[in-house]
């Protein structure tokens, strides 16, 4: 078997021109993934230098590569099966902040470099107490950028044109903003000059972003038949689904630095993101928090197994089409698509995406998800939407922890669990099982038993899920 590297594929060593913090599947699969694509389009030449920002591991492997890595694109797009490989090349350096700190300090000084990504997780986007600037480095990600910022304003004597475009791709909600008030607060615990933290806001750009693509990687045993295929050891080689979507927020002239959405990538730049989240919150997140504990009782386990059921499919469609999407102030085409591409993504035969797994705290997830909408229901129409109330019936149910003999391993915080538990307290009594989770006001920001029809709509579904076959409870519901 070939080892990967540049001596046995002929790359070209691109110059570096951005630097990205982290390394893991998901940078791989889609930074890194779309900058590639994008400069072989493009002839560009963004070179990628990759910063290993926390102490474990050295990515020595990766280095053994020269950066080298395959990217392989499996599922389902336009109901069309797709498995596609792709070598991603723009990997030129790869730095250890923890064995090489003056050598990461040393790239702010390089005036090319004009485009900073980062994922570091969500617990990423936060400042250690500890953390000192004479730390080599400190331990979070957030001092580690501004004492490269600071060398950087430093070396260039604080111009504005040493800035550079900040792109985070952590899963928060306006991430950009949030890293620069982590920059300026980090700037000021450390009585760094106020001129560096003008700097820092009027030099350079922060974008907020909303990121999505399901990247589970390769596991390990699945190794040698992956490297047997591509005909080279890869250690780094990931795989992906091939949905994407990376929406930035930020001002026209990101897009116009960084044209990624001109060479056929799903990329979106906007200066207001909030219909993209809400779109992708309410559409996939929502179906898929309203399908787990309806498609679990009903006896599937994996989320593929659910759109490919004959009821639960059109308990899918149906939910969409009459009680998500007309909540949304989008396009209805646009809508439209998305769904289809939702629907897509869940069929993928690549991924054994478990119902349990997506159950994790499912009753915060709801609240976010899908009560929106259900209100958005009653407002438009009077009545109570029909498949969401079905779904919080089963979730309910789900959270009494057992289900016709099986124990259901519920996986959610500590107080959501003791108030479930609390509630099936009253046993039979259905009526006073709803009651006492609609009312629920902490939770719900509201009284949800004041809502016509709803305490009664629950009892109801809650008491024939217990005597009744679930799949029929369905089909009438669905009118099937």
């Amino acid at each position: 078997m070939k080892k990967l590297n540049r001596q046995t594929v002929q790359t070209d060593h691109l110059p570096l021109r951005v630097l990205q913090f982290g390394g893991g599947n998901f940078l791989r699969g889609f930074v890194d993934y779309m900058l590639d694509v994008y400069n072989k389009t493009t002839n560009s030449r963004l070179g990628i230098g990759v910063v290993k920002v926390t102490p474990s591991g050295n990515y020595s492997d990766w280095k053994a590569q020269d950066g080298l890595y395959h990217i392989r694109t499996k599922g389902i797009k336009n109901g069309v099966l797709i498995n596609e490989t792709h070598l991603v090349s723009s990997v030129s350096t790869i730095i250890h902040a923890y064995q090489e700190w003056d050598i990461f300090l040393a790239t702010a000084k390089k005036p090319d470099i004009k485009f900073l990504f980062s994922n570091t997780t969500e617990t990423g986007l936060c400042l250690e107490e500890e953390d000192q600037f004479s730390d080599a480095p400190p331990t979070s990600f957030p001092a580690k950028l501004c004492i490269w910022l600071y060398e950087r304003f430093l070396h260039f004597s604080g111009t504005l044109e040493a800035g550079c475009t900040i792109i985070p791709c952590e899963l928060l909600e306006n991430n950009g903003q949030l890293l620069k008030e982590l920059l300026m607060q980090c700037a000021e615990r450390w009585h760094l000059e106020p001129e560096f933290i003008r700097w820092i806001v009027k030099a350079n750009i922060f974008c907020n972003t909303l990121v999505d693509r399901i990247i589970p990687g390769v596991s390990k045993d699945k190794l040698p038949e992956v490297w047997e295929d591509l005909g080279y050891e890869d250690k780094r080689v990931t795989e992906g689904e091939p949905y994407h979507i990376w929406v930035i927020e930020g001002p026209a002239s990101v897009g116009r630095d960084l044209p990624l959405d001109q060479v056929g990538l799903n990329v979106i730049f906007t200066d207001n993101l909030k219909p993209y989240r809400e779109r992708k919150v309410k559409i996939l997140n929502g179906s898929h928090t309203a399908l787990v504990p309806v498609a679990y009782l009903a006896g599937l386990r994996i989320v593929r197994d659910t759109v490919e059921d004959e009821v639960m499919s059109v308990f899918l469609e149906q939910l969409l089409a009459e009680e998500i999407l007309p909540a949304l102030d989008m396009p209805k085409v646009e809508l439209q698509e998305y769904a289809a591409s939702v629907i897509d993504r869940f069929k993928n035969p690549y991924i054994d995406h478990y119902l349990l797994t997506i159950s994790l705290n499912s009753f915060t997830k709801f609240k976010v998800r899908l009560l929106p909408s259900l209100l958005n229901y009653v407002k438009r129409t009077g009545k109570v939407a029909p498949l969401i109330s079905f779904s919080l019936a089963c979730l309910i149910r789900f959270y009494k922890g057992t289900y016709h003999g099986e124990t259901i391993a519920i996986n959610d915080e500590v107080f959501v669990v003791d108030k479930l538990n609390e509630a099936w307290q009253a046993g039979d009594n259905h009526s006073a099982v709803a009651k006492t989770v609609l009312s629920w006001k902490a939770h719900w920001g509201q009284d949800l038993s004041e809502i016509t029809g709803f305490h009664k709509t629950i009892t109801a579904y809650l008491e024939r899920i217990d005597s009744e076959n679930l799949e029929d409870i369905l089909k009438e519901i669905l009118s099937i």
